[in-house]
C-alpha cells in the first residue's frame, strides 16, 4: 500500500512540472506574438503619418520654427542654508555670589572688557582687609629680623619664619584680590548684550549663564548638501543667496566644505563667510543656496516640452526640405542633464537646424509645414 502511495506521488508530481513547462513555453509564445504586433503598429503608424504628411492644400500646417544656437547650459541645484555667528556666546561669572548690580541694558553695544555685572564681594574685602593688617606686621617682623641677621644677632631659622611668613601673606593677598576681580562680569568680546538672563539680587555661578552677547558684524551660512555633488561643488564656487524673509538676493563664494560626510543623512557641509556691517542676516534665519553643479559651453540646448517620447525614444520636430516642399522631421536624440525646463541635446541636433516651437504639436513625421 505505501509503495503505491508513492508511485502515485512522483506521478502527481510530474504531472505539474510538465503543466509549469507548458504555461512558460505558452506566455513565451504570447510574448513574442505581442512584439510582432507592436512592430506591425510601428510600422502602420509610420505610413499614417506619411499619407497624412502628403496631403496638400488645407493640409498645410502653420508652424514657428526657431534656428539651434550653441549656448551656455547650466544646472543648479536647491539647499536650505542657515546663518550663524561665531560671536554669539553665553557669559557666565566665574565666580558665586549674589548679584548687587548690573551695569548694562539689553540691546546696548558694549567693548571687550566692559563691566557687565558685579557680584556681592563683602566676605573678600574683609578678608582682603585683614590679610593686608596681617602683611604689614609681617614685612616689619621680617625687616627687622633682616636687620638683626645682619648683624648676627639672631638665628637664621626665625629670619627664614619670618620671610616665609611674609610672602605666604602676599600670596594670600594676591589670591584674594583675583577672586576680588573674578567677581566682576566683564564682556569678552565687543558686541550687543542680546539678553540677561539673570536679575539683579539673584544667586550666580559660574554653572549659570548670566547674560548673551552677540557680535554680527561678520556672520556665516552653513547647508548640508547631498554627496552625490561632492566633485561637483568645491572651495571658491559662486553661490546665489536667497533671504525669503528679507525679499533679497546677493552672491557669495563658498568658503569651504566639509571633509567628512555624515553617516547618517549622506551630506556634506559647506560654509560661506558674509560681512554684515548693517545687522541684515540675523543667527538662525534661514535662507536658499542656489549651487551650480554643471556647466557647458556651445552647448545644444532645446525647452524641455518640445522633447516627446515614442516606442523608438525622444525626438524633437525640425523643419527640413524635401521634393520642393517644407516638411516637420521627427529628429530623434539623446538628451543629458534637465534643468529650469531646458534639456542638454547631447546627439541629434545641430547648430543651424531649424526647432520647431510653435505649432509642434499639431504635425506628425512628415507633415507638410509653412513657417
Amino acid at each position: 500500500m505505501k509503495k503505491f502511495a508513492l508511485i502515485l506521488s512522483v506521478i502527481v508530481l510530474s504531472a505539474c512540472a510538465a503543466t509549469t513547462d507548458d504555461d512558460r513555453r505558452e506566455k513565451e509564445e504570447e510574448l513574442k506574438t505581442y512584439k510582432n504586433e507592436l512592430s506591425e503598429l510601428k510600422k502602420k503608424i509610420a505610413k499614417l503619418e506619411k499619407e497624412l504628411s502628403e496631403s496638400s492644400g488645407e493640409g498645410i500646417i502653420s508652424v514657428v520654427a526657431t534656428p539651434i544656437s550653441p549656448s551656455l547650459f547650466e544646472h543648479f541645484v536647491d539647499v536650505t542654508g542657515q546663518v550663524q555667528a561665531d560671536k554669539n556666546i553665553i557669559v557666565s561669572p566665574e565666580s558665586s555670589g549674589k548679584i548687587v548690580s548690573i551695569d548694562v541694558k539689553e540691546g546696548q553695544r558694549v567693548t571687550k572688557g566692559q563691566v557687565l555685572a558685579r557680584l556681592n564681594t563683602e566676605m573678600i574685602e574683609r578678608s582682603l582687609d585683614e590679610i593686608e593688617i596681617n602683611l604689614q606686621l609681617a614685612k616689619t617682623t621680617f625687616e627687622r629680623q633682616a636687620n638683626l641677621w645682619e648683624q648676627n644677632i639672631g638665628s637664621e631659622m626665625e629670619y627664614l619664619q619670618a620671610k616665609s611668613s611674609m610672602e605666604s601673606l602676599k600670596q594670600n593677598k594676591e589670591a584674594l584680590q583675583a577672586q576680588l576681580d573674578m567677581a566682576v562680569v566683564r564682556a569678552p568680546i565687543n558686541g550687543i548684550v542680546d539678553d540677561i538672563i539673570q536679575r539683579q539680587g539673584e544667586m550666580a555661578n559660574p554653572a549659570a549663564p548670566f547674560a548673551r552677547l552677540v557680535n554680527i558684524d561678520q556672520v556665516y551660512i552653513t547647508a548640508d548638501v547631498s554627496e552625490i555633488y561632492l566633485q561637483k561643488i568645491t572651495s571658491g564656487d559662486e553661490v546665489t543667496i536667497d533671504f525669503p524673509v528679507l525679499d533679497k538676493t546677493i552672491s557669495a563664494n563658498i568658503y569651504r566644505t566639509s571633509s567628512v560626510i555624515d553617516a547618517d543623512a549622506r551630506t556634506f557641509r559647506l560654509r560661506i563667510n558674509l560681512s554684515n556691517p548693517n545687522a541684515d542676516y540675523k543667527p538662525n534665519m534661514l535662507s536658499v543656496l542656489k549651487l551650480r553643479t554643471f556647466s557647458a559651453d556651445n552647448s545644444i540646448v532645446v525647452p524641455s516640452i518640445l522633447v516627446k517620447k515614442d516606442f523608438s525614444g525622444e525626438f524633437v520636430f525640425i523643419a527640413t526640405e524635401k521634393d520642393g516642399k517644407t516638411i516637420a522631421q521627427k529628429q530623434y536624440i539623446k538628451t543629458g542633464i534637465k534643468d529650469n525646463n531646458n534639456t542638454l541635446v547631447t546627439e541629434g541636433l545641430n547648430a543651424g537646424d531649424l526647432l520647431i516651437t510653435k505649432g509642434y504639436a499639431q504635425v506628425v513625421d512628415g507633415s507638410v509645414i509653412s513657417i
